[in-house]
């Protein structure tokens, strides 16, 4: 049991300082990260002490192996999500037998050495070494281990107290968690945020509601005239681009250009360029309940698996009500990110699915169907909607720009780029396919003669090169890649294409947040009676303002993130932290917690925006 805790402690620190990004200050928080697994392998572990020998021999190797295996398993998930594991995370099961390809590109012939201590293990109980005694100790030997268990845990807690004052509160940052608790007890602490927030919606009541209804009612940005309802009875062609971070628009990538379409759609446009994707876990799906709904994602797993009960207000249901068609389009499975019935819960009339679609081999690359050959089989559908007479909304999720970014030798335009970073030189010529997959489906609404009669929304939906690639991003965007710079990274392209209107580029801080209150004013449909968090971005009252789903913030002149304010012209930390940054400090953690309780407790359902907006009780 000794060497099993030995193994497990030093193996668990190697991971800490090789596999995870984890930021070490100061001496005490590296003593903090050394010793933060040894309680939990002593309580967990000393329970062999409660059996006889064989017994305890075959419990100590099955903990040890799935020990190992919570640490693997939370190693490979960091490598693309720069995230740790939660327990809604897991429960997305559904999406594993589409994960296929970017699991294998994840897992490293290196990684079988975090296991050859369990053989070691193995080969020590069956051999039995001298220097190996088995004794049974004595029911005070055994109170005595776990004293020590137990005041090694409460030394660790209170170390990381003084280090980080209301650690367990702040549970957006699992970094800061893992940093100061461990890997194993953040998951049981995640356990208990799990049956926590499980028992928030059978105890929430309508009078939760007031609070939140108060503040959004007191930042409600007024529209700006010239621009609410300029596309009233419009169509709305909303498209969601895979990973696509905005850093690829106007750049190159050996002398070529990376998007050249979206270079010059971009003009003809209305371009935000200080735009932010505000993803967790959820990734795409968070994306779009942010898009539809204005309210934020949840910090732990995806909300679309684990409130798709919930009811919501979301953009399709508002859409419908003024007469709109609405579909979403999207050739996978239609099960994946459970949209099949989370989409029911949005208000969607259609869901235009894998089923609906000429699927084959030869039109597949990686995740499933090429972007073009997408497209280009949409057209029918979007037909099938303009042919009722009344306008659509129609929301297209393309997929080939996917981690592990693979393309076909046929469909590659451009060279990847040479760096250290497979995943960055893959990802430029999956960019460049999709801005042309775009490019053609634009000149096919042009033939079909739907072009000038739709506003054309084009938004990445979150990044596609994570921070375990920043010497290479490095490399191309020739800086250092500072926590301030991995801020930045996160913008995402949004781009707002009105009929009749000339390009115009705007570089007001927003983020995803914004789009539903932005596109609904754009159709002519007042969202004041809306419980949400966005504002309208044409609005001149509109505040520079977002923040992240791990707590950053970005403003007009400050970024914040990992406990740091920094200055944005300069990019360095400022000497006035609590006057720069401190206001929006409020701000940002009340509307994720308000976003929160909304979603942990239903509480939409208690809300009748029919009698003028009185919460029920």
């Amino acid at each position: 049991m000794t060497i099993a805790i030995v193994f497990l402690w030093l193996k668990t620190y190697i991971a800490y300082k090789t596999s995870f990004d984890i930021k070490i200050e100061n001496w005490k928080q590296e003593l903090i990260l050394f010793i933060n697994p040894i309680s939990f392998l002593m309580f967990i572990l000393g329970l062999g002490l409660f059996f006889k020998e064989k017994g305890r021999n075959r419990y100590i190797l099955i903990t040890s192996f799935l020990i190992t295996f919570i640490l693997f398993a939370n190693m490979v998930f960091y490598r693309f999500f720069n995230d740790f594991l939660t327990i809604p995370v897991l429960f997305q099961t559904s999406n594993m037998s589409d994960l296929g390809g970017s699991v294998n590109e994840l897992i490293q012939p290196t990684d079988l050495l975090f296991f050859v201590d369990l053989i070691v293990l193995a080969i020590i109980m069956k051999w039995k070494p001298t220097f190996i005694v088995n004794n049974n100790l004595t029911k005070v030997n055994k109170r005595a281990f776990y004293l020590v268990a137990v005041a090694i845990g409460l030394f660790n807690l209170g170390l990381a107290e003084t280090e980080r004052p209301e650690l367990l509160t702040r549970t957006f940052d699992r970094e800061m968690l893992v940093k100061n608790i461990g890997t194993y007890n953040y998951h049981i602490y995640d356990a208990f945020l799990q049956s926590k927030s499980s028992a928030q919606r059978a105890m929430a009541d309508g009078s939760e509601l007031a609070d939140i209804e108060n503040y959004v009612r007191a930042n409600y940005k007024q529209p700006n005239d010239d621009m609410f309802g300029i596309a009233k009875g419009k169509n709305l062609i909303f498209i969601s681009m895979e990973s696509t971070q905005d850093f690829v628009i106007n750049a190159k990538v050996n002398g070529q250009e990376v998007t050249p379409f979206l270079n010059k759609f971009v003009k003809e446009s209305y371009y935000f360029d200080n735009f932010y994707h505000q993803t967790g876990q959820g990734k795409t799906s968070d994306s779009e309940f942010l898009v539809e709904n204005s309210l934020y994602p949840l910090n732990r797993g995806a909300v679309f698996f684990t409130h798709s009960q919930n009811q919501y207000k979301a953009m399709p249901q508002i859409l419908s009500e003024q007469g709109y068609s609405t579909a979403s389009l999207h050739a996978n499975n239609k099960s994946f990110w459970n949209r099949d019935i989370m989409y029911k819960a949005f208000g969607y009339q259609r869901f235009y699915e894998i089923n609906d679609y000429d699927v084959t081999e030869e039109n597949s690359v990686n995740w499933g169907m090429k972007d073009k050959e997408f497209f280009e089989q949409s057209i029918a559908h979007l037909k099938e909607m303009d042919a009722k007479g009344k306008p659509f909304y129609a929301k297209f999720i393309t997929l080939t720009n996917h981690f592990p970014f693979t393309l076909d030798e046929e469909d590659r335009s451009i060279d990847e780029f040479n760096s250290s970073s497979k995943t960055l030189n893959r990802y430029f010529p999956t960019v460049r396919y999709t801005d042309e997959a775009i490019e053609q489906f634009i000149n096919r609404l042009k033939e079909e003669g739907l072009y000038e009669d739709s506003v054309i929304v084009i938004m990445g939906d979150h990044y596609g090169i994570s921070e375990n690639h920043n010497a290479a991003m490095a490399q191309y965007l020739g800086k250092e890649i500072t926590p301030f710079e991995s801020v930045q990274l996160q913008q995402v392209p949004f781009i707002v294409h009105v009929p009749g209107q000339k390009g115009k580029t705007i570089s007001k801080v927003a983020g995803q947040i914004d789009v539903k209150p932005t596109l609904l004013h754009l159709l002519g449909v007042d969202n004041k009676e809306n419980i949400e968090f966005g504002a309208d971005l044409f609005s001149p009252e509109k505040m520079d303002f977002a923040v992240l789903r791990d707590g950053s913030f970005i403003t007009k002149d400050y970024v914040y993130t990992r406990d740091t304010c920094y200055d944005k012209v300069t990019g360095q930390p400022v000497e006035n932290a609590d006057s720069a940054c401190g206001p929006y400090m409020e701000k940002s953690k009340q509307e994720l917690d308000y976003s929160d309780k909304i979603i942990y407790g239903d509480l939409l359902r208690f809300y009748d925006d029919d009698k003028t907006n009185d919460v029920k009780k």
